[in-house]
């Protein structure tokens, strides 16, 4: 029913024909999901939506996340609980200030990362939709974690194929630097047990879940882990793996996080407004309540 043109040879296509402001029906909700099982992001572009049109086309592929992972969650400018507010703006639509902790926090989103994969029980699909963009700079980079996988040596795929890995925003934002939380933020974000290999309920292929969220390998000693991750990390990022978006305003990307990694790419947001608003749903069930790889 809809048109779908390949963005890359390993992952993405562009669909035509949606109009996303109206219901979709059983049919159309059964083919976009196929169409994701087969190229993991889908780009909707010039869809003119508002925030309660975006999260009832999330509803049509699961339950909607409702809390925001975020500092100073209180200081919100979108009333709708299940929208993200992935931009440089503070509660009052202007830009961040350039101490805010929020923009230091939400630079960890240039990192590789998988959603909510420090939820007990993780993100399925992602869904970015831009209300303003900037000039230049800002896209996002999405990289294949099936063909990363597919293209890993037979005796590293034994090696980690049972492995758990514990994942926290606290992992990734110690990257940065970044430690200034409350005591009620790192309750919240206490690590949780993932497996590193997984396999694709849709499509029956095998990924690496990999993430900047993780900070430890149960087993291996943690500076060992933390090459592990490295070293999978820069392999499955390789260009042959990866899709750059720019964005256009009215873009809806959707992206499966079982079987990608992410990142946002740097612009200046000292001087320029970047709008993005996305929904992200939940999986049906922790990685380790899944079947194994």
């Amino acid at each position: 029913m809809f048109t779908y043109t390949p963005l890359n040879p390993v992952l993405g296509a562009r669909v035509e024909g949606a109009d996303l402001r109206r219901p979709l029906t059983r049919e159309q909700a059964r083919e976009i999901e196929d169409a994701m099982d087969k190229h993991a992001v889908l780009l909707f572009p010039a869809q003119d939506i508002d925030d309660e049109q975006q999260a009832a086309f999330g509803g049509n592929f699961g339950p909607l996340e409702g809390t925001r992972a975020t500092v100073d969650v209180h200081k919100q400018r979108l009333a709708n609980t299940a929208i993200n507010d992935i931009s440089n703006l503070d509660e009052k639509g202007e830009i961040l200030a350039a101490d805010d902790r929020r923009r230091f926090f939400s630079l960890g989103n240039r990192l590789w990362h998988s959603d909510s994969s420090f939820k007990a029980t993780p993100a399925k699909y992602s869904m970015l939709h831009a209300r303003s963009i900037p000039p230049e700079g800002g896209e996002t980079e999405f990289a294949d974690m099936r063909a990363a996988w597919d293209a890993l040596p037979e005796k590293i795929r034994a090696e980690i194929r049972n492995y758990v890995c514990d994942h926290s925003l606290l992992y990734s934002r110690e990257q940065l630097g970044f430690d200034n939380y409350t005591g009620e933020e790192r309750k919240m974000w206490a690590p949780v047990p993932q497996r590193l290999v997984r396999r694709h309920a849709g499509s029956g292929r095998i990924s690496v879940f990999l993430s900047a969220h993780i900070g430890r390998i149960h087993g291996l000693p943690r500076p060992e882990a933390l090459m592990l991750i490295r070293d999978l990390t820069e392999f499955a990022t390789q260009p042959r793996f990866v899709y750059s978006h720019k964005w256009a305003v009215g873009d809806l990307v959707v992206w499966d996080n079982r079987s990608t990694m992410h990142r946002g790419r740097a612009y200046d947001d000292k001087t320029y407004k970047r709008d993005m608003r996305r929904v992200t749903l939940s999986d049906v069930a922790p990685t380790l309540e899944q079947a194994a790889a």
